[in-house]
C-alpha cells in the first residue's frame, strides 16, 4: 500500500494531533480530517490548555496510562526546545509555575503521575506558602461533514482514526460516553503569572497574551450549552476570593463546553464489517474527558502505532 488513504474523524486536539502524527510517521499517506465542528466550535478551543493529568485520568491499565503521559510531556518539552522561547510562547507552549491548594488535606494533592514526570514537584515550604502545525501544506485535507456511520467511509479510505469525542456515543454506540459540562470565564489579566488549582473545581490558569481562564464547573450528564448565571456568580466569587486583583480584570467572554468523559480512554484497533460485505479498519482514540490537551500527544502516538500494525510499517522518507 504505497499511498494509503487515511481518514481522521474529529478536529479537536486529539484528532488534529493524530492527523499530524500520521503525516510524520507515514509521510506518503493521504490524510483527510472529517469533522462537523472546527476551531472555536470545539471543546478543545475553549479549554485552559494545561498539562495537568488528574488522578481520574485513566487508560486500560496504569502502565499504558503512564506511557501516554510520558510521551505527551516529552512532546511538549521537545516543542519548547525546538523553537525559541519567544516563538514557542507565540504558538501557545510555555512552561509556567502551577500551585495546587486544598482545604482538605496535604495528601489529597498527591499525584503519582506528576511526581514521576516533573523535575520540580513538591509540597510548598512554609516560606513559599507566603509553531502551529502545517497540516494542509503537507498535503492534508480538511472536510466539514457529519457522519452517521463508519460505513460511509469504507470505499474511500484504507484506515480510519476515530477521534470523535462525544460523537462516539452515536457513531460507536458507546453508551459509556458522558458529557461533563464545563463553564469558564476568559479574562485579560496579564499580571497573573502562576496557575492555581483549588478544591471544588476552582482554578485560575494564565495562557498566552495575558488571557486567563477562570473556572469552573464539572457537571456530569448536563447538556445545557447556555451560560448559567448562577455558575458565573460562583466562579467569579471563588476566583476573586483567592486572587482579589482579578476583580479589576477585563472580562473577554464566558464559555461553555462539554468534556468527552469515559471511565477509561479508548485507544484500540478494530475491523468493522457491514451487512453489504464491506469492512473498514478503525483505530479508536477518544474518551479523554478534561485531559485532551494533557494526553493527546501520547494517545495519538499509541493510536498511530496501532494503525501501522494494520497497514504495515512505512519507512519514513525525508520531507
Amino acid at each position: 500500500m504505497r499511498n494509503p488513504k487515511i481518514c481522521v474523524i474529529g478536529a479537536g486536539i486529539v484528532g488534529l494531533t493524530t492527523a499530524t502524527q500520521l503525516q510524520i510517521q507515514i509521510p506518503n499517506a493521504q490524510v483527510t480530517v472529517i469533522a462537523d465542528k472546527f476551531l472555536s466550535s470545539t471543546t478543545s478551543d475553549g479549554a485552559a490548555g494545561i498539562f495537568r493529568p488528574g488522578t481520574s485520568f485513566a487508560g486500560p491499565n496504569k502502565n499504558i496510562t503512564r506511557k501516554w503521559l510520558e510521551d505527551s510531556y516529552s512532546f511538549y518539552l521537545n516543542e519548547i526546545k525546538r523553537f525559541s522561547s519567544k516563538v514557542a510562547k507565540e504558538i501557545g507552549i510555555e512552561k509556567k509555575k502551577v500551585c495546587m491548594m486544598s482545604t482538605k488535606s496535604k495528601e489529597s494533592l498527591r499525584n503519582p503521575y506528576l511526581e514521576d514526570l516533573l523535575d520540580d514537584y513538591h509540597f510548598l515550604t512554609e516560606e513559599e506558602v507566603k509553531e502551529r502545525f502545517g497540516f494542509v501544506s503537507r498535503g492534508g485535507s480538511i472536510v466539514k461533514r457529519s457522519l452517521k456511520s463508519f460505513e460511509e467511509l469504507a470505499e474511500d479510505f484504507d484506515l480510519v482514526f476515530n477521534c470523535s469525542g462525544l460523537g462516539a456515543e452515536n457513531l460507536c454506540e458507546d453508551h459509556s460516553m458522558i458529557p461533563v459540562r464545563g463553564q469558564v470565564y476568559k479574562v485579560y489579566a496579564p499580571w497573573i503569572k502562576e496557575a492555581l488549582y483549588l478544591d471544588s473545581d476552582t482554578y485560575i490558569i494564565p495562557g498566552v497574551d495575558g488571557t486567563v481562564t477562570l473556572g469552573g464547573t464539572r457537571q456530569f450528564e448536563s447538556t445545557r450549552d447556555e451560560i448559567d448565571k448562577h455558575d458565573s456568580a460562583g466562579i467569579w466569587e471563588r476566583c476573586t476570593q483567592v486572587e482579589n486583583s482579578l476583580k479589576d480584570a477585563k472580562i473577554l467572554r464566558e464559555w461553555v463546553g462539554f468534556r468527552p468523559y469515559r471511565p477509561y480512554v479508548r485507544v484500540e484497533k478494530e475491523i468493522m464489517k457491514f451487512p453489504n460485505g464491506k469492512s473498514i479498519k478503525i483505530v479508536h482514540n477518544y474518551g479523554h474527558g478534561g485531559y485532551g490537551v494533557t494526553s493527546a500527544p501520547g494517545t495519538s502516538l499509541h493510536a498511530v502505532s496501532l494503525g501501522l500494525e494494520f497497514i504495515g510499517n512505512f519507512k519514513k522518507s525525508k520531507l
